[in-house]
């Protein structure tokens, strides 16, 4: 009696010990990798994304350039000139669909090209890098931080904050791009011409922040739909 038991008593213990020792069933091994994030399906998704956002940042890149080299009207200033273009919308609208960081930076190289390649504006390629990034950063901040468009279905609270958003980054330009250059103009040219300069430069930049707003707010509004449609719009 004493050994029958003892024996269904090894027998349980033996049973105990393999249910716990036993291989995981495959719900369980699924549960897992999903909560690791080892699902093949998940890496290609986030590659996919990372090609989107490259391709993107590469066409804008190559847009603010050729919008602002092709597209603008040049305005002589001795020898020195300003001059009224888009390619400040371009990065706007760069910076609503890409988010800030991504369509300054990809805005501002694309214009930065277009100065290095032109022998009058070629000494003002660091401040177009830093006064477009800028721009990019405001935008973004405004729309997408405080306004939070990505997550807004109401297409007049969507415009209010698209237009702001685009009116703070290139007010922001406003204020930026002509005192940098007439800082630059100080130390290369002299102070009257840099003050001669800085007037002209004063009013195109102004006069550039308003049409290019009014651009990228209405090519924005007009592609939105379509962008979230296609997964586009990455902000």
């Amino acid at each position: 009696m004493l050994l029958s038991k003892t024996i269904r008593f090894r027998v349980q213990q033996t049973e105990e010990k393999e249910t716990r020792t036993s291989p995981l069933t495959a719900t369980q091994i699924l549960e897992k990798k999903e909560s690791f994030g080892f699902f093949p399906q998940e890496t290609e998704d986030r590659m996919n994304q990372k090609i989107r956002k490259l391709t993107l940042c590469a066409l804008f890149a190559a847009l603010s350039y050729v919008v602002f080299t092709f597209l603008q009207i040049k305005i002589p200033i001795g020898t020195d000139a300003t001059s009224v273009h888009l390619g400040n919308a371009v990065v706007v609208i760069g910076a609503l669909i890409l988010g800030g960081p991504l369509g300054g930076i990809s805005g501002a190289i694309g214009m930065a090209i277009g100065d290095f390649l032109d022998p009058v504006y070629v000494i003002y390629v660091p401040e177009t890098l830093l006064c477009k990034t800028i721009i990019g950063l405001v935008v973004g901040l405004v729309a997408h931080r405080i306004g939070k468009i990505q997550e807004l279905h109401d297409r007049k609270k969507i415009f209010f904050w698209v237009l702001l958003a685009s009116a703070a980054g290139l007010f922001a330009n406003v204020i930026m791009d002509p005192t940098i250059g007439y800082v630059y103009k100080v130390l290369l040219l002299g102070k009257s011409a840099a003050k001669a300069a800085f007037n002209f430069s004063l009013f195109a930049t102004a006069f550039n922040a308003v049409t290019s707003t009014i651009v990228a707010t209405a090519v924005y509004m007009g592609l939105y739909r379509v962008l979230r449609r296609e997964q586009l719009s990455l902000g």
